[in-house]
């Protein structure tokens, strides 16, 4: 039965990745870019400066400041999509695949900008009366009553897409293969569906204690988390490369070539390790996909810009610098050449083998960490699509379901995880995009009128 429920998954998400959805999604980021001038990147210093609560004001509206909303969001893009994801993408697509996930980010950088400026820019209220941002409520406030139906299939989809599909699954996978399996509490043959059902009970107990806190809750946990774990990761990745300086070069240049050949693409050439590398890269940042919108929607701001440009720090954390680590660690270690293991555990393999017992631990702890948060994050994701479809009294019910589903992801296999939520995240990209592009121009006459207010 597993197996054919991944086999219809991955079916389903090869359907929703076709080039047409690399049109959509580059050819968008690259309007962006265009309709722009690059003028945001331009920016950047600024983003930083309203991040650091420089101009926070605790009478704008919304529930959170920018630093937590930024929180937030990275805790919903670095995680497993940056450990696992990049993993697969190297092991299916190929080290050119990374190359792709690094375009997607910069193209992603102007796409954020100008969907988190809107998710601020047309904010609406709930059942409850409360102030709320995302894809659905710019559809619904700024586009014709007949594109209406767009904010409904984005929530809709939201509903499966929000799961905590991957990062339960790689979870669960790394504590039962680099801890009870390594140190031997557990046999490596025994059959794994109790201990996975198990421990997919303790971690959906410790998310119920998290989720049901809402946003304000959530944001607090990773803004006490993200950062620091970031900084481990990428700090063990640092002392990893000066000790292994001589093979950074060829690491690079391997994803450089490989880009262009597809030499070492699983199967279907240089067309489907393109369009790997966008999926993982767009699975990692989210831009695009609309889901960063509702996280940097929740911002105490009256200055929708300044949350685009805040926004556009997330792509250039998640995917430029942790992605770039993950893949650093795999290429110069050699491990995605040999062996079977995949996903999370292949990292975990690299870790070991280039910091030793010490690597061990820490991509576990940071596992453990980025994974949680990423869980924590997407319930609160999920919850705001069922207030807009259901009303606001249905969060509770849906939190529930969306605790339970823990306990399916625990025992699924990581392909099924991984489509189950591709899938998802493509039709979530058409209604986020589509109102993107038509609202643009909105966006960049509030952004010279912000830019001629701070004198720059």
């Amino acid at each position: 039965m597993i197996q054919n429920i991944e086999a219809v998954t991955t079916s389903m998400a090869d359907l929703a990745w076709g080039p047409w959805l690399l049109v959509l999604l580059l050819g968008g980021g690259i309007t962006f870019l265009v309709r722009s001038h690059f003028t945001p990147f331009r920016y950047l210093p600024h983003a930083i400066q309203l991040l650091m609560g420089k101009f926070d004001d605790p009478n704008d509206p919304g529930q959170i400041n920018h630093f937590k909303a930024l929180s937030a969001a990275l805790a919903g893009t670095i995680g497993m999509g940056n450990i696992a994801g990049v993993a697969l993408a190297i092991t299916i697509g190929g080290p050119g695949a990374i190359f792709w996930m690094w375009m997607t980010a910069i193209i992603g950088m102007a796409t954020k900008f100008f969907t988190c400026s809107l998710s601020v820019m047309y904010r609406g209220r709930d059942s409850n009366g409360d102030l709320q941002g995302g894809p659905m409520y710019v559809i619904t406030q700024a586009l014709p009553r007949r594109m209406h139906f767009l904010a409904y299939m984005f929530a809709a989809v939201g509903l499966i897409g929000c799961l905590p599909a991957l990062q339960s699954n790689q979870l669960i996978q790394i504590f039962r293969d680099l801890v009870l399996i390594d140190y031997g509490w557990l046999s490596a043959t025994a059959d794994p569906f109790i201990f996975n059902l198990c421990s997919g009970a303790v971690l959906a107990a410790v998310t119920a204690a998290v989720v049901f806190g809402g946003i304000t809750r959530i944001a607090k946990v990773a803004a006490a988390l993200v950062p620091g774990m970031s900084l481990l990761y990428v700090g063990s990745v640092g002392v990893a490369m000066m000790l292994n300086f001589d093979a950074i070069p060829a690491a690079f240049s391997l994803i450089v070539r490989d880009a262009f050949t597809g030499d070492a693409v699983a199967g279907g050439g240089l067309l489907a390790m393109i369009l790997y590398g966008v999926r993982r890269g767009a699975y990692s940042n989210e831009a695009g996909m609309g889901t960063e919108s509702l996280a940097h929607g929740a911002a105490r701001t009256s200055e929708p810009i300044r949350e685009g440009l805040v926004a556009m720090l997330g792509p250039v954390i998640d995917t430029l610098i942790v992605c770039t680590c993950t893949a650093m660690m795999i290429l110069i270690s050699g491990v995605w050449q040999h062996g079977e293991s995949q996903g999370v555990t292949l990292t975990a393999d690299a870790f070991s083998q280039l910091l030793g017992p010490a690597g061990s631990v820490i991509i576990f702890v940071c596992v453990l960490c980025f994974a949680t948060t990423t869980i924590f994050t997407y319930s609160f994701y999920g919850s705001q699509c069922t207030s807009f479809l259901f009303g606001a009294h249905r969060k509770r019910l849906y939190l529930y379901i969306y605790v339970s589903f823990i306990l399916v992801a625990s025992v699924i296999s990581i392909r099924s995880a991984v489509s189950l939520i591709d899938t998802s995240f493509a039709l979530m990209a058409i209604p986020t995009m589509v109102s993107a592009l038509w609202l643009a121009p909105k966006v960049m006459e509030a952004a010279r009128s912000y830019w001629m207010r701070i004198g720059e």
